[in-house]
């Protein structure tokens, strides 16, 4: 495990690694973090995948910064679905690609911000599958979504921040044909699959959570059992054939 340089347009993009154990070559997953951006827990998401058999890079979008101080550029990339934020995915992507070890096949995982930025790459036809937990809907979705890749998605059934966006991701994916698993857990609030007890949350992030929603909180037993659905999923979609 180590973390390298990406270059984007000619700027370094941190980036955590994580390589299986063993010979490859792997199909490559790209994790899209969460609003705390580069944590201890993105770095044992990748981890986790890694030694389940898939080559892992885990970008820093944040670029050492925070959520709230990208926020504008958040907004702005996430409305028009193009930008500075796209093109970093993309070249994770491409560098995974472009790795002696990888399959050529490349699946993409996110979680809260990241799920919701997962759901916006799934229709690009640039990821051979997408994990997409506790990630916003855009208002679009019935149309946006017609054309996306498979799709497995965790809610959690207390997400107040969330009602009912598992039951209409379902149904939008059922209509499209998109093969997908959708599950919403219950008695499960928002980031049950982020266990950030060795990262420092900042007091503004533990305020608007709150306020968003009763502020979530790690799940082992819906973490454990979305994993599973997870690697069966990647397994059928990256790994198969």
């Amino acid at each position: 495990m180590t973390t390298i340089d990406i270059q984007v347009a000619g700027s370094p993009l941190s980036t955590y690694i994580a390589t299986p154990e063993g010979a490859g070559p792997w199909p490559g997953v790209c994790v899209i973090h969460d609003a705390l951006g580069m944590s201890q827990d993105l770095r044992n998401q990748a981890d986790w995948l890694a030694s389940e058999g898939f080559l892992a890079a885990a970008p820093d979008l944040f670029n050492g910064g925070t959520f709230f101080g990208c926020l504008r550029s958040v907004m702005r990339d996430f409305s028009r679905r193009s930008g500075p934020f796209f093109d970093k995915v993309e070249a994770t992507r491409q560098w995974l690609l472009q790795h002696e070890q990888c399959t050529g096949k490349v699946g993409v995982i996110g979680f809260c911000f990241g799920g919701g930025f997962a759901l916006l790459l799934a229709p690009r036809g640039e990821f051979t599958a997408a994990s997409v937990n506790y990630g916003m809907l855009p208002k679009d979705a019935d149309e946006f979504l017609k054309q996306a890749c498979p799709i497995v998605a965790s809610y959690g059934e207390k997400d107040s921040s969330l009602k009912g966006a598992a039951a209409r991701l379902e149904g939008i994916l059922t209509a499209a044909g998109v093969d997908h698993d959708v599950k919403e857990y219950a008695d499960t609030d928002h980031a049950f699959m982020n266990d950030h007890s060795e990262d420092r949350i900042p007091f503004v992030v533990r305020v608007v959570s709150l306020l968003m929603g009763g502020g979530g909180g790690y799940h082992p037993e819906s973490a454990k059992d979305s994993q599973e659905r997870i690697l069966a999923f990647f397994a059928q979609h990256l790994q198969s054939g």
